[in-house]
């Protein structure tokens, strides 16, 4: 008789062969390299013709189309495999202030690749100082603030909204920087303040699998899937500041009920 322990045993090694290969500090080294190769490259590749269309036009949308190729490159290259539920809820033609939780820099990438309309980021100014990247993030006419002066901060995304052209959104990662613990965390107030006060609908969106795709505080992608789920835009025509608390937790809560690990 078969020794009823040889497929426990069996499934075993190769769970630790797994791990090992997933562990190993050889396979780490190139993965970070080919990460690292690819991201000059396709930072070279396509930083040039984004200043150039940035010069030649003010609304930085043929700019923002070429940085959607860029983030392609970048998740095609680790392994990643998109998928987006309710594309349909969006209206090509309307301005939102898209709220999106934060996991990883990978993140911006996937949204920008699946989302299919056109947007600006909200991004600290310091990012102007890095080298072709922050040229490249200037002539796709971004939103940049400082993030040490909140009243400037403030009026610099008002006056960043009132530039962006028809049909432009906007999107504000509303916990302020990637996630320590893999939950979603408090949001700050910056983009509901901004909604309220301009008229403009929050689209929530729920980005699932970036913190295991690329995690935080690491340059070792790992390939899985990336999910976006857009939930129902919310209406902000009428509200007054004094809702803005309101306002959060009702876009909080349909992020977090479309947030799962995968």
């Amino acid at each position: 008789m078969a020794d009823s322990t040889l497929p426990t045993n069996a499934v075993n090694h190769k769970d630790d062969t797994l791990l090992v290969r997933k562990n190993n500090p050889v396979v780490a080294l190139i993965k970070i390299l080919w990460l690292g190769c690819w991201l000059f490259f396709a930072t070279i590749l396509v930083t040039f013709p984004i200043l150039i269309a940035g010069y030649f036009t003010s609304t930085g949308n043929f700019a923002f189309v070429l940085s959607r190729i860029w983030a392609w490159i970048i998740l095609s290259i680790s392994g990643a495999r998109l998928k987006i539920e309710g594309k349909s809820k969006i209206d090509k033609n309307r301005t939102y202030i898209i709220i999106s939780n934060h996991q990883s820099h990978f993140d911006g990438p996937a949204i920008a690749a699946r989302l299919g309309i056109q947007f600006r980021w909200v991004a600290k100014q310091e990012l102007l100082k890095i080298p072709i990247f922050g040229n490249a993030l200037y002539g796709c006419r971004n939103i940049f603030i400082d993030r040490r002066d909140k009243e400037k901060a403030v009026r610099s995304i008002q006056e960043g909204i009132d530039r962006l052209p028809k049909g432009v959104s906007v999107v504000f990662f509303a916990e302020g920087t990637r996630s320590e613990n893999g939950k979603i965390n408090a949001f700050k107030k910056g983009g509901f303040a901004a909604a309220i006060e301009k008229g403009l609908p929050i689209l929530p969106i729920t980005v699932n699998g970036t913190g295991k795709a690329l995690p935080k505080g690491s340059l070792v992608f790992n390939s899985t899937h990336i999910e976006i789920i857009v939930g129902d835009p919310i209406e902000t025509t009428g509200l007054s500041l004094e809702q803005l608390e309101e306002l959060m937790d009702k876009t909080k809560e349909i992020i977090v009920s479309n947030f799962h690990q995968i």
